[in-house]
């Protein structure tokens, strides 16, 4: 299975991961979405109605852990995590609103549409982001086509 997240997701990621207290996140991830099947993967809090592409929103780490959202594509054996969110301390909250699970769920499938995104590897036991080719933004800008 792979896995890939939104610009959004990394930034949050690389951020808390710098905070004492919110240290385990790394370890966290990695233990619940990595050497997974990808049925395993669909426990939690299900957003919308799909089989197929099942939208979840899981904690991770116990009742004062983080609050992960992302979507499945269980026929491209593929995990895309949309964003991460410590539930305590002084970057937590308790849930994110749902006009921001909308937005998320629009974004993260324009992003998979464009392959704007990031792939998660893992490297000596740490996750590594790598960025995915947008298409689009690949060709110089002459030689585009206009989608009318």
């Amino acid at each position: 299975m792979k896995i890939f997240c939104l610009e959004d997701f990394k930034d949050k990621f690389e951020k808390l991961k710098k905070k004492n207290s919110y240290s385990t996140i790394e370890k966290d991830i990695l233990e619940y979405f990595f050497n997974k099947e990808i049925d395993s993967l669909k426990s939690g809090t299900r957003l919308n109605n799909s089989d197929d592409t099942p939208y979840i929103k899981k904690r991770l780490g116990g009742s004062g852990g983080f609050r992960v959202y992302f979507l499945l594509l269980v026929k491209k054996e593929s995990a895309y995590l949309m964003f991460v969110h410590p539930k305590t301390g002084s970057e937590g909250f308790e849930n994110i609103t749902d006009e921001s699970k909308a937005l998320l769920y629009k974004k993260v499938l324009d992003c998979v549409s464009t392959n704007n995104l990031y792939e998660i590897v893992l490297e000596k036991e740490k996750l590594v982001f790598k960025k995915k080719c947008n298409e689009t933004t690949a060709q110089p800008r002459s030689s585009r086509k206009d989608k009318a």
